[in-house]
């Protein structure tokens, strides 16, 4: 069935209490907000009362493509937006794969998915039809092992996706992840505890649409399509991302300064570590295939394939996970592994359960230093004895925390914000806004960012790009404050579009402008983005601002005013007075 481009503005709504469903043409939100992040915030807030418990049956989860998805390169990414169970605001998340592109071909700009179930069950909508069924039997498995069930289960192949959950999203835990096509996450925010309060073990979503373009810029269409095309796999804009992933810069990163070891015990691993840990080494040794997101030719999802010994006689297993900067960082350099090949082990044991690697590296870092200092005890990790490398202890401590067997578990399970207000060491507990840190010690910037940005995330404003930018220059908080501010409005098109980030520097305004002309969204200019992004941004905010987010109680952790950084070391009353200048800038 074919679809026209402007009508791609359907909504889907879905009630797990009434097990109903009902679909709205909402022209109105596409027509001035895009689509992704632009839409699925003017959901949240029509749809999440203010104040709500983000575990409770209130809280909607929304997942939202854009006008790009199907059509052109890179365009492939979907938004999930939600209360965050983790931060108590904004839940914000990204994920690829092919959940873009099956949503989008299913019929639907947005889902909004309400109430909750009496029983665990799964959604299998098929364009127009919508299924509810029983997922008892699937509850307890991992998410890999839920992947393989439901794709024998359920009828149809080609552009389908498996949105699901693991353990960790069942038991709640605040950080766990939602996975799709095994190797792609809705990772940060705690998207897997929603559905998880909701009994919603996953989304089976296949199309049988797809898009027409007007025959009158069919032409048209083709040239920009080529022309994006070309710059992605004839230039070096994303060879990088190709060749060694993000990891490629963890070297570097090191060398810089600018990377947390050991719960930002220093800014820089050993030598030995480094190089271990590298992108380089981790590809010469491990690196078994990319993958690519559907629609996508850059390849930059890099896979690891690890033989193990585990029983006597030659017994080998080989299990296959995929590894990026970021889990490097929380997961390796964060636990003080020596071996790539522990932290690739460790790597697979979060995937496993289904937790963001971010937030369980830096709240295992938290409890390892915590239980150096004798704040913690062994009776509090149920025997464990936390040490800086030791894969098999953290391997044990994360089905710990997904199995929560007593009250130490429980708080490690809410996140380091939590577990250090009830156990002490909050000046090393590393979490802004409540979300855990991200990979990069780097300045001013890349701080101001995790506090103040509307997901707390290094990807709202790139501040670690910025601070890097800056070394050996002089710059004023105002003129930071203000990059930042002028950055993150803008990304609110690619997310709204919605373009992986990777490709910032190939969808650019006048790239942005002449893709959506050529399949007939006309009448949008550079201002009128610009515009529409500061709108967005403030949406967003203004709803961190209703849910109690507020500039002036932000916890700082002492530990990032004692190691240097690239830029020397940072002061608070620097920091302080960036977060008030940010204020003034958004009206606050």
């Amino acid at each position: 069935m074919l679809m026209k481009v402007e009508d791609m503005n359907k909504v889907l709504y879905i009630d797990l209490t009434k097990k109903d469903i009902r679909t709205e043409e909402r022209a109105d939100l596409f027509d001035a907000y895009l689509g992704g992040t632009g839409v699925a915030i003017k959901l949240l807030v029509e749809e999440c009362p203010q104040g709500i418990d983000p575990l409770s049956a209130s809280n909607p989860i929304i997942f939202a493509v854009g006008p790009l998805t199907g059509l052109y390169p890179l365009a492939s990414k979907t938004v999930a937006m939600f209360k965050s169970p983790l931060t108590g605001n904004l839940g914000e998340s990204h994920c690829g794969g092919r959940s873009a592109i099956a949503i989008k071909f299913a019929g639907y700009g947005a889902i909004v998915i309400k109430g909750a179930s009496d029983i665990p069950l799964y959604l299998a909508i098929a364009g127009d039809e919508v299924k509810f069924r029983d997922a008892s039997s699937i509850w307890s498995m991992e998410a890999v092992t839920v992947g393989r069930v439901l794709r024998e289960v359920e009828p149809g192949a080609g552009v389908r996706t498996i949105i699901r959950t693991g353990t960790a999203g069942g038991k709640m835990v605040r950080y766990a992840c939602a996975v799709t096509e095994t190797y792609r996450h809705f990772g940060r925010l705690g998207l897997g505890a929603v559905m998880g309060s909701k009994k919603l073990k996953a989304l089976v979503i296949s199309a049988d649409k797809s898009v027409e373009v007007p025959k009158t810029k069919r032409k048209e269409y083709k040239r920009v399509y080529d022309e994006i095309q070309d710059v992605v796999v004839k230039s070096d804009a994303m060879a990088k991302y190709h060749d060694l992933g993000t990891p490629g810069k963890i070297y570097s990163m090191n060398k810089l300064g600018g990377m947390a070891y050991k719960n930002l015990e220093s800014a820089r691993a050993p030598e030995k570590v480094a190089r271990e840990l590298s992108g380089e080494n981790i590809a010469e040794k491990y690196l078994s295939r990319r993958i690519s997101c559907a629609h996508c030719p850059v390849g930059c999802v890099h896979l690891a394939s690890l033989r193990e010994l585990y029983a006597p006689g030659y017994y080998f297993k080989t299990s296959t996970m995929p590894y990026d900067n970021e889990t490097i960082y929380s997961l390796g350099f964060m636990l003080g592994m020596e071996r790539a090949e522990d932290y690739l082990r460790l790597n697979d044991t979060v995937d496993t359960v289904g937790m963001d690697a971010i937030s369980t590296g830096v709240t295992l870092a938290w409890a390892t230093e915590a239980y150096a200092k004798g704040l913690i005890t062994k009776e509090h990790t149920d025997g464990l004895e936390l040490k800086w490398g030791d894969v098999k202890v953290y391997s044990a401590a994360i089905k710990k925390i997904v199995e929560m067997p007593n009250e130490f578990y429980q708080s490690l399970a809410k996140g380091v914000e939590y577990a250090s207000s009830v156990y002490g060491g909050q000046d090393y507990a590393l979490a802004f806004g409540g979300n855990e840190m991200p990979e990069y010690h780097t300045g001013l910037a890349c701080y101001l960012n995790n506090l103040t940005g509307a997901r707390h995330s290094h990807l709202d404003s790139a501040g670690y790009d910025l601070d890097q930018k800056l070394i050996g220059t002089d710059f004023s908080i105002e003129e930071v404050a203000s990059a930042l501010l002028k950055e993150e409005e803008w990304r609110q098109i690619p997310s709204s579009l919605v373009v992986c980030f990777f490709a910032r520097k190939v969808f650019t305004p006048e790239t942005v402008l002449k893709a959506l002309g050529a399949i007939g969204l006309e009448g949008w200019t550079e201002d009128k983005l610009n515009d529409i992004g500061r709108d967005i941004h403030r949406a967003k905010m203004d709803f961190k601002f209703r849910e109690g987010y507020d500039l002036t109680k932000l916890r700082i952790p002492k530990r990032i005013f004692e190691v240097p950084t690239p830029n020397g070391l940072l002061k608070e009353e620097d920091l302080r007075r960036a977060i008030e200048v940010y204020g003034k800038m958004i009206g606050r």
